[in-house]
């Protein structure tokens, strides 16, 4: 059975940091390239960030967050990361962790996208 499960969202104030994890399972996690989405109240879901397929040697982002989010993977425990610093109010959203079509060099369109997590709940205020 094919899932993503996305843990680590909260409540916190600007400026702070947090750290995202999801794990996967069921699938061949290391061929596929992983994303994070992430949608606010009224808004489309958008791109965030993604890292490669295999070892994760390469990473892109959304404007927004360069700096400041850093995505990573460990294929050996099937999880990919999103560790998020100087949090600002922008960033509240609904986090949703994905699974590209495998071998896609670094997808940043929804519909390359497969497997998706049910999301966690990213907010930011003071």
């Amino acid at each position: 059975q094919v899932y993503l499960a996305e843990s680590g969202g909260g409540l916190v104030q600007p400026g702070d940091s947090l750290n995202l994890s999801c794990v996967a399972s069921g699938w061949n996690f290391d061929s596929h390239p992983m994303g994070w989405f992430r949608q606010a109240p009224g808004k489309e879901r958008e791109f965030v960030a993604v890292v490669s397929w295999g070892v994760g040697a390469h990473t892109a982002y959304t404007d927004s967050v360069k700096g400041r989010f850093t995505i990573s993977r460990d294929n050996a425990k099937k999880t990919v990361y999103l560790q998020m610093h100087s949090l600002k109010p922008e960033d509240t959203a609904v986090y949703s962790c994905t699974a590209a079509t495998r071998y896609l060099h670094l997808p940043k369109v929804q519909n390359e996208y497969v497997y998706w997590g049910k999301g966690t709940q990213v907010t930011v205020s003071s």
